[in-house]
């Protein structure tokens, strides 16, 4: 199975994983944990462990973290190579609803190697634009 992990500081990637739910449906293979304010790295690896329990050898796993070198994924990361997966897995920085549905599409239809690479960053970067604004004098 390959599955897409959502991690991040507060609790954006569990509130990520709660829009996926409600405007696609409940989805076995998108798992997500955030490290909440106070939590220590030490309990955050714990219990991500818990999170990632469904992914076993011969899985693929897409990890999307909010923030490069930030500690949630810097410690998922670990986590994923203690546990042997890291050769199946992909991660990525800069979380975002539309990076996420992307992946997951990207996962559903099938897509591989850097082709789904590729896709997954080019959601990401068109999903940020300016909206322009129009005032109307009257």
């Amino acid at each position: 199975m390959k599955y897409l992990l959502l991690v991040s500081h507060g609790t954006m990637a569990p509130g990520v994983h709660s829009v996926i739910r409600m405007l696609l449906g409940e989805r076995d293979n998108v798992l997500s944990y955030s490290m909440e304010d106070g939590v220590s790295a030490d309990v955050f690896v714990e219990e991500l462990g818990k999170v990632i329990e469904p992914v076993v050898e011969g899985d693929e796993l897409v990890v999307l973290g909010d923030i490069v070198g930030g500690s949630p994924l810097t410690n998922t990361l670990n986590v994923i190579t203690q546990k042997g997966l890291l050769p199946n897995t992909v991660a990525f920085g800069g979380l975002s609803l539309p990076m996420a549905i992307s992946a997951l599409m990207a996962i559903e239809d099938g897509a591989e190697g850097q082709a789904f690479v590729d896709q997954v960053i080019a959601e990401a970067r068109d999903g940020v634009r300016q909206v322009e604004l129009a005032f109307d004098d009257d």
